[in-house]
């Protein structure tokens, strides 16, 4: 918790003192207020990171950091009610308003919103004070960075010593000679699989013992710090404690002297290092005379760590680990009847339960809770930073079974982790289903309705501070949930309601300027969406994928300025104007079962910024755009399923010819070739499909 107050800490201060924040905070008359509040957060921050190494073992500072959580989450819902204001009023100017008509417009009152905005900052401010008034907050001490980030510098770290491995010298006779001596064996796999039971077989199997000389079991974790395990791995050698007062230099130099001439097993269980030089470090003082056939076992969630490490394109995979997989048998014959026979035992995989998940969900929901930056990844795109942190992920093995399908993943969680997710989110997140809402927080943020048998609007009225509703088969759901929702929840940023049987979207959905996610996809039943839609000005993802009964979309959607993701079903035969064609800050647009649509937006805005286009079952669409100047394009990803009135790719996507990655077309009766600018440019991606 400590390590994400932290994070969120730096993110608001650095959003307090931005030149765009002071504009807006100028124009409402609140500068020194927030200059007051910003002024405290620092002071806060610098000891979340000890605190994070205390809370354990301490229940009460465990409580004080989540008053101090919630606090900061305040902080960032009133300083998006100041960016929402902000892209408001661009709207406003934008539609060449009078200033009279503009105040009358404006939903804030000014000197109401000044008021009410001037009390949230002191409220906060106090419950600020109070919380560093606090006896927790005098016990910790100021630590300015993570001890697990790159950036911390501690103690040992410019620590030297004289050794140099014989194969580091340019020239040597002996170059090269101690690579063979020792082979890396890395066991890859998430959390509770059973890496080191399975390495806790091989250490004390018979065969083994009597196989190696010496045998060395070190815990190893998210510190890889070459002194400390340098200490320990020698005191594992000789079977004794190694005093404090041993410099690097002599710690290596026992080190070396009893591995002399031995052939070892070293168990290193839980690495997470992934600094190649940390790891050169050791590995070139663990091999330097260990004799022909020595060997070290790694355990490890991370597949970049097994290469890192150098194990040269073999590792036990125990996500796979089966009985045909006769590769790993040959490789590691030992080992591959070890991992049968847990196989065996627990039916492949171990708490082999999992929850559903779409990597297109997961990367909307970081973008529209603020959690994706791109200023640290060279400017991306927020899609395709999400992108970044959800492969990360899933090479530290959080999801399993994952499965491409061009535009996104499809993968599962262990329960395992989940339940280690929901560990650290203490009480922010629940799951409502049929045992229903008993024993909910007052400071649920995030809630998940999975199978609800019960009327859950009435367990909703003590709750103001929901920021995430999510819906998934729930027949009971209805308006006046929805209604709900609107209402007590002024700060939700998702709004997903899968398949809901709601028959109408109320009016008062516009009210929620903080919405960032709205996906109503599923829904067959409801004609109209209310243009209040169009007031929602954070709106990042808009969803209404298999509407099919959607008689028109709302109009005057290009005041949807943040708009960046948007799936539609329309039974309209063509886009008004004031549309989806001027959404200029479009990166994904998926235009689907559209029956009656006969073309795309005659403005054409939208092409220069979108990233990804899917259009499909589409009967009566031509594609084709008369009068279109090609321009260069920013399309990666193309998808074209169902749209018999194609015969060849229309001449205006040869914009995209530099940037085009991806081309799915199927299901195209009359499609007859790519086009000659397209197959003789760079190698693409390419499916051609016939039904």
């Amino acid at each position: 918790m400590a390590e994400l107050a932290f994070a969120l800490a730096a993110k608001l201060i650095e959003r307090l003192i931005s030149i765009a924040f002071e504009e807006i905070c100028l124009a409402w008359g609140v500068k020194a207020d927030l200059q007051r509040l910003g002024r405290t957060m620092p002071t806060i921050r610098d000891v979340l990171l000890d605190a994070e190494e205390k809370q354990e073992h301490n229940k009460q500072l465990r409580s004080w950091l989540q008053q101090l959580n919630d606090v900061f989450l305040d902080v960032e819902d009133l300083l998006d009610e100041f960016e929402y204001e902000a892209l408001r009023r661009q709207v406003v100017r934008g539609s060449g308003t009078t200033r009279k008509v503009r105040r009358f417009f404006s939903r804030s009152n000014p000197v109401a919103f000044r008021l009410r905005v001037g009390h949230e900052i002191k409220d906060i401010r106090e419950r600020l004070h109070e919380l560093k008034d606090d006896k927790n907050f005098a016990n910790l001490r100021t630590v300015h960075h993570h001890p697990h980030l790159g950036d911390h510098v501690r103690e040992n770290r410019n620590t030297t010593h004289s050794f140099v491995p014989a194969s580091e010298v340019i020239g040597d006779d002996h170059q090269g000679g101690d690579n063979r001596n020792m082979s890396i064996i890395p066991i890859v796999g998430f959390g509770g699989l059973g890496k080191t039971t399975l390495a806790k077989l091989v250490y004390n199997d018979e065969k083994v013992v009597g196989s190696f000389e010496l045998r060395m079991w070190q815990y190893v974790s998210v510190d890889f710090d070459v002194t400390r395990l340098t200490k320990e791995i020698l005191g594992s050698a000789l079977g004794t404690q190694i005093s404090e007062r041993l410099s690097l230099d002599q710690l290596q130099a026992q080190l070396r002297d009893a591995l002399k001439d031995k052939k070892i097993l070293l168990v290193l269980d839980d690495v997470w290092n992934e600094d190649r030089i940390k790891w050169s470090e050791l590995r070139d003082l663990l091999k330097d005379g260990a004799k022909i056939g020595s060997k070290i076992l790694v355990t490890t969630r991370n597949i970049s760590v097994a290469s890192i490490m150098g194990a040269v394109g073999t590792y036990i995979n125990l996500e796979v680990l089966s009985f045909e997989d006769k590769g790993q048998e040959r490789q590691h014959p030992s080992l591959y009847e070890m991992g049968k026979d847990i196989v065996r035992k627990c039916g492949r995989v171990p708490l082999a339960n999992y929850i559903e998940f779409n990597s297109r969900v997961l990367i909307n929901d970081w973008m529209a809770h603020g959690i994706l930056e791109s200023r640290e990844h060279g400017d991306m795109e927020l899609e395709d930073v999400g992108e970044l942190y959800f492969k990360e992920l899933w090479q530290r093995s959080f999801f399993q079974n994952v499965k491409y399908y061009y535009f996104f993943y499809e993968f599962d969680m262990h329960d395992l982790i989940h339940d280690l997710v929901q560990s650290v989110a203490q009480g922010q997140s629940l799951i409502v289903d049929s045992a229903g809402t008993k024993g909910i927080s007052e400071n649920v943020r995030h809630l998940l309705f999975f199978e609800s048998g019960q009327n859950v609007s009435t367990a909703l009225q003590k709750l103001n501070k929901v920021r995430t509703v999510a819906v998934e088969r729930c027949e009971n759901i209805d308006e006046s949930f929805l209604s709900t929702c609107i209402s007590r929840f002024k700060y939700l940023r998702v709004l997903r309601l899968f398949n809901s049987p709601c028959e109408l979207l109320p009016t008062s959905i516009g009210s929620l300027k903080h919405l960032r996610s709205l996906d109503l996809a599923g829904n067959e039943i409801i004609t109209q969406v209310p243009n209040s839609i169009c007031k929602l000005q954070s709106l990042q993802t808009l969803n209404f994928y298999k509407y099919v009964n959607l008689e028109e979309l709302p109009r005057n959607m290009r005041k949807l300025i943040s708009l960046r993701w948007l799936e539609l079903t329309t039974k309209q035969s063509s886009f008004p104007e004031n549309g989806v064609g001027c959404l200029t800050s479009l990166r994904y647009l998926s235009i689907w079962k559209c029956s009656n649509l006969t073309c795309l937006p005659r403005d054409t805005s939208f092409l220069a910024s979108l990233h990804t286009l899917i259009i499909g079952n589409c009967e009566q669409l031509d594609l084709v755009m008369e009068n279109y100047q090609v321009i260069p394009l920013r399309l990666q990803k193309l998808w074209i399923q169902g749209v018999p009135r194609m015969t060849i790719l229309p001449e205006w996507f040869q914009g995209a010819t530099n940037t085009l990655q991806v081309l799915f077309i199927r299901d195209c009766g009359n499609f007859e070739a790519l086009p000659e600018w397209l197959t003789t440019q760079h190698p693409y991606e390419i499916s051609l499909a016939r039904a």
